[in-house]
């Protein structure tokens, strides 16, 4: 497991993530210029990321870059902001995927196996993933609900008690009141609490046991509106209930 990024580790990350085509060209003095971060914080977050320092990740952002021009060459004819909107997905998606735990997953799947009850939460856009998960929960001879309700997610958060029910979380920036204060009751009641999320830094994060964690990009084509990517929450989803279905067909 990598080590956890501080705050300003966070930004950089978030940084050259974002200016993949940039940093190939680039030293360490200049994306410390940059980045306005010192070159000891680039070198710290190169090493808790697994890379041994600026150089290593360099090569390799180097190497992407030319597979990434290999694997896009028809997009060159393309309009560059519908170019922009291939690559922004595609940050999502890749980055995502890095960003997976299989301990986590692993814990999941166990978790899951064993409840004989399981309690799907999500509010807004996020209910139409909530309801992938359902039916194929019930396919798979599950027990499960989805709640998208403020006030049913809140009683059904204070009176659930025990080791053998599941709450899912599916909450794209993890601060979503109702979802928050559910977690929190159940956290109490000693029930499993598993949320997907984008957001480390989330209210929800202190009560839930497990987190699959995905990553999206700042940018957002809708911005009059309430309506962020929930990419990296369906990529999550989908792994971890394809994983599942896998663990018990092989059981």
């Amino acid at each position: 497991m990598t080590e956890a990024l501080s705050s300003s580790e966070k930004y950089l990350w978030q940084y050259v993530q974002e200016h993949a085509e940039d940093i190939v060209n680039i030293s360490i003095v200049e994306l410390s210029e940059k980045a306005n971060v010192s070159t000891a914080t680039i070198v710290r977050t190169m090493k808790k990321k697994g890379y041994s320092g600026y150089t290593p990740f360099r090569q390799e952002a180097i190497r992407k870059l030319t597979d990434k021009t290999q694997d896009f060459k028809a997009l060159k004819e393309t309009d560059h902001e519908i170019r922009s909107a291939i690559l922004k997905n595609q940050y999502e998606v890749d980055n995502t995927i890095n960003n997976l735990n299989i301990g986590v997953m692993e814990d999941a799947i166990q978790k899951i196996s064993h409840a004989k009850h399981i309690y799907i939460f999500a509010r807004g856009l996020s209910k139409l993933i909530g309801e992938d998960i359902l039916l194929k929960f019930e396919l798979l001879g599950k027990d499960a609900q989805l709640h998208d309700d403020p006030n049913i997610i809140k009683t059904l958060g204070k009176q659930t008690i025990g080791t053998d029910t599941v709450a899912i979380f599916l909450t794209l920036n993890g601060n979503t009141p109702e979802l928050v204060n559910a977690a929190q009751s159940l956290s109490k009641n000693e029930v499993t609490t598993i949320t997907f999320t984008c957001n480390n830094d989330g209210n929800i994060i202190p009560y839930s046991d497990l987190i699959f964690l995905g990553v999206k990009s700042a940018e957002s084509y809708f911005p009059k509106y309430e309506v962020r990517s929930r990419l990296p929450l369906q990529i999550l989803t989908r792994i971890f209930l394809d994983a599942y279905a896998i663990r018990i067909q092989s059981h």
